[in-house]
């Protein structure tokens, strides 16, 4: 390299990575004048690198013609932009040298660029592709499935060190401005080191730790992201991630499947009937049993409370150890479900389940009516379609247990109408969380 401050730039980036094993630099002459190459074996592609920089420069007979050629690649760009050559090897960037000119050309090695099965929304007549980890393919996904011409791209990078790409889709036409600034913001406020996961990313946005409900979306699905963006929702992509999170998400939406616009709309109809009332379920149940059992057993049918009483006799103590004890085993059974390795998890539960509900019955610590009552919690609690919101109603029962335990129904009626005020008073950048969805609320306007 003739110029010197090529050169010494040059020796900066090699200062700059110098326990990088993987750093490549080739000087490469075509009997005409050099080009120096400047990369990471592990994260650029070589055979590219070959292909498009290295082939067509040995056929030059001056840097005029390369430089043609350079700028017509794609994610090529001259100067290197805003960040150091350094960190644009860190992102699969080849740094080319040419005389006095620097050249920065995006060669990344895919590996992860392939859809993956929709393993955690599943559907049975929608499609059954899911997001990859790889944002370009990702793109080109949500591309197909949503083909409108006001679809809006922009890219920022999150975590001080480890730089993840993240990119911000929305629809100009339906989007509203003031969203899309409050969700920039949001994101330009992130101060931390790494950022790995996107619930991560959804917990650093809302800076809000008791939360009682995710007030944002996580999918997997191409098609439940081509919905959002004809509601006007934003959608959150990163690099290395097959989920997508989608902002402002309420209520109703995340309890609605993927499968509700593909099935008929009686059955639709009957299926969102059930999953709310499962909800009511797997929230009051096991506190309502505990307030009737403790303090109102009048409620119940003669027969039926003197089945609960006799089914009861021998349990050594009240009614909320026992509904504790049981819930504390369905919940160590479903965290034993996800951790253990797929091929046994859920032969072992499942006996585990078995075992220990027959076991505890049978040996008094339980009654046979709370066996029922706390497979009604799980089952109910599975039906949920979106998994975070899943984890948080989990939580939701144990309040509502301890209020009972002290105040009865009364204590359970007020912990509900806590939880109502809390969740009417939520936001998710400026869109009430209780807001019903956008056909109701149309039907709503063409009836005035």
């Amino acid at each position: 390299m003739n110029n010197s401050k090529l050169a010494q730039r040059h020796q900066d980036i090699l200062k700059e990575l110098p326990t990088a094993i993987d750093v490549r630099s080739r000087c490469i002459s075509n009997g005409e004048f050099e080009i120096e190459l400047v990369y990471l074996t592990s994260l650029c592609d070589e055979l590219n690198i070959y292909k498009y920089v290295i082939r067509p420069f040995l056929s030059c007979t001056d840097v005029s013609t390369l430089e043609v050629i350079l700028n017509s690649l794609p994610e090529c760009q001259e100067g290197g932009g805003d960040k150091s050559l350094s960190q644009k090897m860190l992102h699969s960037h080849v740094i080319i040298f040419v005389m006095d000119q620097i050249y920065v050309w995006k060669a990344n090695h895919l590996f992860n660029d392939q859809p993956m099965e929709s393993n955690v929304e599943i559907t049975i007549q929608g499609p059954q592709k899911g997001l990859a980890e790889n944002n370009a393919t990702n793109l080109n996904l949500i591309r197909h499935e949503y083909t409108s011409s006001s679809l809006n791209v922009q890219y920022r990078y999150v975590g001080e060190v480890t730089q993840r790409e993240l990119m911000i889709i929305n629809d100009e036409k339906y989007c509203k401005p003031g969203t899309l600034d409050a969700v920039i913001k949001s994101i330009s406020n992130i101060d931390i080191s790494m950022v790995q996961s996107m619930g991560q990313l959804q917990k650093l946005m809302l800076r809000k730790k008791l939360m009682l409900m995710p007030t944002m979306l996580i999918t997997e699905r191409p098609d439940r992201i081509a919905k959002c963006l004809e509601q006007g929702k934003i959608v959150l992509l990163m690099q290395g991630m097959p989920f997508a999170l989608v902002t402002p998400s309420t209520f109703f939406e995340q309890m609605s499947a993927i499968d509700d616009a593909y099935n008929p709309y009686w059955f639709t109809a009957l299926l969102i009937m059930m999953r709310y009332l499962s909800v009511i379920l797997t929230i009051t149940l096991p506190g309502l049993y505990v307030a009737i059992i403790s303090y109102n057993p009048e409620l119940f049918r003669i027969q039926l409370a003197f089945t609960i009483a006799g089914s009861r006799a021998v349990v050594p103590y009240p009614s909320f150890v026992e509904v504790i004890l049981m819930l504390f085993m369905i919940e160590a059974l479903v965290e034993g479900s996800i951790r253990l390795p797929k091929s046994i998890g859920q032969t072992a539960t499942t006996v585990g389940g078995l075992i220990l509900g027959q076991a505890a019955q049978q040996a008094g610590l339980v009654s046979s009516i709370m066996i029922i009552v706390t497979s009604v919690v799980a089952i109910c609690n599975f039906i949920i379609p979106i998994n975070a919101l899943s984890y948080s109603i989990r939580f939701l029962k144990y309040p509502l247990i301890l209020f009972a335990t002290f105040l009865g129904l009364v204590g359970l009626v007020g912990g509900v109408l806590i939880y109502i005020i809390l969740l009417a008073n939520y936001r998710s950048f400026g869109e009430p969380y209780l807001q019903l969805p956008i056909k109701l609320r149309q039907r709503g306007n063409e009836g005035r």
